[in-house]
């Protein structure tokens, strides 16, 4: 399987987009700061991923994720999670 999925830093509010063929090794690598990109923003708290058969669909999710179209899809679809925490965007 091939994963996106969207972390929520708990440091600075910001949130980080990424990629991964292991999830759970992946999100263990932020935690523990071990990945260079996420190593000085944690911790970190997954909020939203998804699962893919095809390394081509993910990786052409994440890029569209990381577009302005994509900012305003995660808005909407975590605006329940955005309101409870205080965040208006998800970028």
């Amino acid at each position: 399987m091939f994963y996106v999925y969207v972390l929520h830093s708990l440091a600075d509010n910001g949130f980080y987009i990424g990629y991964s063929t292991d999830l759970k090794k992946r999100l263990a690598q932020h935690k523990q700061g071990a990945a260079i990109a996420t190593r000085h923003r944690g911790p970190w708290k997954l909020i939203y991923y998804e699962a893919y058969i095809e390394q081509a669909d993910a990786k052409g999710r994440e890029r569209y994720l990381k577009s302005g179209g994509g900012r305003r899809f995660l808005r909407h679809q975590l605006q329940n999670y955005l309101h409870r925490f205080g965040r208006g965007t998800a970028t």
